[in-house]
């Protein structure tokens, strides 16, 4: 069995974790880490857990942690891992990083957008960036993978194939994403209170949201490394769950529905978590919630020359703890589907 560690259990992506690992056939959780609630049983603080897991919650001792485990995911927030992580850390055990701490390699771009400084750099450039359908070989040899976020993951996987083969003007990406209001976290915030979500819609963080620069990293890099610039631009709906991108570039030529579609199926035809939806059907958040997979879509608009790509995932799986998963089974030599093959729940 492998021994696995959660520090920051008791946060929605932690809880996930716990909930998807409790049913993986090769796993065994010995550690749920938690600041807030040290000493306290877990089933207290989530109810679904009573009788399935009797442990107290303990703090966030990675160097203790270590030398009990094989893995340890951190479900915390920006700069917590990397505060905690080192050499001697990182020579016993695999970590799987939720927050955004190794996701961007230039160090400046970080501290600007996250508004903190980066206390290991050192381990930025080796870090992975755990994106399993782009990057799956070097993340079978990492020993730190920096999981992704929800609406990068999202908008990623939705633009890469067009970005990838040069058939959009990437000068001119727009993403438009939505999110349930669990992406935000479990902490109590005016903002996020049910009379303050309910019944209402909002944009937030115009031209400054800090998966920003994340997106245009990855993007850049399946554009032959070349940077790029793009507008992307997160709403709050009211809803527990989901991601939904709808994005939109111009096109470099006349291209058919069949010849993008053809291209979409070149990178993801094989890929078990894509499902890539029939003509005129539109992803929605409700057909892939509490499950790990990505649908995605697009619709050509030949009057303005320009295709809309839609993508949908549930942001605390996919786009959290069920990625985080799928990186643990590459890094540790498992089938890459191992737990993570529970269909989408309705309603």
């Amino acid at each position: 069995m492998i021994k696995v560690g959660i520090i920051g259990s008791t946060g929605y992506a932690g809880q996930e974790l716990v909930r998807i690992l409790l049913g993986h056939k090769d796993v065994e959780i010995v550690w749920y880490g938690s600041r807030s609630y040290i000493d306290k049983k877990y089933s207290e603080v989530y109810g679904n857990m009573f009788n399935i897991v009797d442990d107290k919650c303990m703090d966030d001792n990675m160097e203790e942690l270590a030398e009990k485990v094989d893995v340890i995911f951190t479900a915390t927030p920006q700069g917590l891992c990397a505060s905690l992580v080192n050499e001697d850390i990182l020579s016993k055990v695999k970590i799987v990083d939720l927050s955004a701490d190794f996701r961007i390699k230039d160090v400046a771009t970080y501290e600007q957008w996250y508004g903190i400084e980066h206390k290991s750099p050192e381990f930025i450039d080796e870090a992975v960036y755990g994106l399993c359908e782009i990057n799956r070989e070097d993340i079978k040899k990492a020993r730190l993978i920096a999981n992704p976020g929800c609406y990068t993951t999202c908008s990623i996987l939705s633009m890469y194939p067009l970005v990838r083969e040069k058939m959009i003007d990437v000068n001119t990406i727009i993403i438009d994403a939505k999110s349930g209001t669990s992406g935000a976290g479990r902490g109590a915030k005016v903002a996020n209170l049910y009379c303050e979500v309910n019944e209402s819609i909002k944009a937030y963080g115009v031209t400054s949201h800090r998966h920003t620069p994340e997106i245009e990293e990855q993007l850049g890099y399946a554009y032959e490394g070349s940077p790029l610039l793009l507008n992307f631009t997160p709403h709050l709906v009211p809803m527990n769950r989901g991601i939904l991108v709808t994005a939109y570039a111009n096109l470099n030529k006349d291209y058919s529905y069949e010849e993008i579609k053809a291209v979409y199926e070149k990178y993801y035809a094989d890929e078990k978590f894509i499902r890539l939806l029939e003509k005129g059907v539109c992803p929605e958040t409700r057909w892939v919630e509490g499950s790990n997979y990505v649908d995605i879509n697009f619709a050509v608009d030949p009057r303005t020359k320009r295709v809309v790509v839609m993508g949908a995932i549930d942001n605390l799986v996919k786009g959290a703890a069920g990625q985080a998963v799928q990186n643990m089974n590459l890094i540790m030599g498992l089938p890459e589907t191992e737990g993570l093959l529970m269909p989408p729940m309705f309603p």
